[in-house]
Order: C-alpha cells, then sequence, then structure tokens
C-alpha cells in the first residue's frame, strides 16, 4: 500500500478560494483505480494548514493518478494561490492489526 501525506500552508482567503477545486479533486481522485481514500482536511488549531492524506494500492496506481485531467485542473488553480509551503511524502507501507 502506498501512504501519501502532504501538508499545505497557506492564507485563510486562498484556502476558501480552493474550496470548490478540492472539493472535486477528492471526489474525482476517489473515483480513480486503485484509491482506498483521499481526504483533504484543515487544521483545527491552524485553519491556515491543508492535510491531504491519500491511500493506494500500487505505485502504479498513483502514477496514473498523476496524469488525470482533475490532477491537472487542480494543480493549476492551486498555482493560482502559491501556498506558502507545500510538503509532499510518500511510504510504501504494511497494514497490520494492533488489536
Amino acid at each position: 500500500m502506498i501512504l501519501v501525506n502532504a501538508v499545505i500552508h497557506s492564507k485563510q482567503e486562498d484556502m476558501a478560494a480552493l474550496k470548490n477545486i478540492i472539493s472535486t479533486m477528492e471526489t474525482a481522485s476517489r473515483a480513480d483505480p486503485g484509491c482506498d481514500d483521499y481526504t483533504f482536511s484543515v487544521e483545527l488549531n491552524n485553519t491556515n494548514t491543508l492535510r491531504i492524506t491519500e491511500k493506494w494500492h500500487t505505485v502504479d496506481d498513483l502514477k496514473a493518478h498523476f496524469g488525470m485531467p482533475h490532477m491537472a485542473d487542480f494543480q493549476n488553480t492551486l498555482a493560482q494561490y502559491a501556498p506558502s509551503s507545500l510538503e509532499i511524502k510518500f511510504y510504501d507501507v504494511k497494514e497490520i492489526e494492533l488489536l
């Protein structure tokens, strides 16, 4: 399983302007082949911080996602509201049961 953790820091007004494209991106990405989860969230204690958590079956599924039209639309819109910082990390993980 491939896990993606992205953190975007932006201005409050830019976050509001991105709301529609974020909603579209989240819905479309969840329909992509190999996607188990694709969720945007805003930190409760820092509303200028947006987190993206993704779960994919394989690296190939994630790479195919990068070529989707909704990804291009999201990236183009995000570029219009350049975040103050953007950090993305990719992990190859194995799910375990603790209980």
